[in-house]
C-alpha cells in the first residue's frame, strides 16, 4: 500500500503546507509546470518523486523529467503527462495511445482545474489535481491525496491550500 500526494502547476512556488502534506505521503507525483528545480529538490528531500515536465518548464527540468511517465505502482497502471485532456476530450498528443492501451489511472495537469472523472468507455480513472502554485486564474490552490493497494485506488481526498 502506498499513499500518494499528487500535485501540479506549482510554477516555481513551494510552501510549508505543500511540504507538510508531502511528508505524510509515501510518494509524491507532480504533473508538470514545475517552474524551477528548487520545487522538485525540496520535494525529493522528503519522499520519492515522480514528475513530468510541463509547457512552461525550461531545459533544466526537461533534462531531469520526461514528457510522459507510464509505470506500475501497487498493481495500478499509471500514466502521467502534463497536457492530456480528460474523458471525451483527450489531447491529440495522447488520444490514439490512450484508446489503444488505456492505463487504469490517467493523470494530467495544465488546466489548473481540479477534476476527477471515470472514463467508462476506456475503464480508467482520470485525475487532474488542479494547481498548487499561485500563478494562474484559479481561485483555490489544490492537490489530491489517495492510496494505491493491490490494483485498487482508494481514499481519494481533495486538499485545499490557503
Amino acid at each position: 500500500m502506498k499513499k500518494i500526494l499528487l500535485l501540479s502547476d506549482t510554477h516555481g512556488h513551494m510552501d510549508d503546507r505543500i511540504l507538510h502534506y508531502a511528508s505524510q505521503s509515501d510518494e509524491i507525483w507532480h504533473a508538470g509546470d514545475i517552474g524551477t528545480v528548487a520545487v522538485t529538490d525540496a520535494l525529493k528531500k522528503i519522499k520519492p518523486l515522480r514528475a513530468v515536465y510541463g509547457n512552461i518548464d525550461g531545459t533544466e527540468i526537461r533534462k531531469e523529467f520526461p514528457l510522459n511517465q507510464r509505470f506500475d505502482c501497487e498493481g495500478v497502471d499509471v500514466w502521467i503527462t502534463h497536457i492530456g485532456g480528460y474523458p471525451k476530450k483527450y489531447s491529440p498528443a495522447v488520444r490514439e495511445e490512450i484508446k489503444k492501451n488505456p492505463p487504469q489511472l490517467f493523470i494530467c495537469g495544465h488546466s489548473h482545474i481540479l477534476k476527477v472523472m471515470n472514463d467508462a468507455d476506456l475503464q480508467l480513472l482520470h485525475m487532474n489535481p488542479g494547481a498548487a502554485g499561485k500563478q494562474g486564474f484559479h481561485k483555490k490552490r489544490t492537490m489530491l491525496r489517495f492510496k494505491l493497494d493491490k490494483g485498487d485506488i482508494s481514499e481519494l481526498e481533495v486538499i485545499e491550500l490557503e
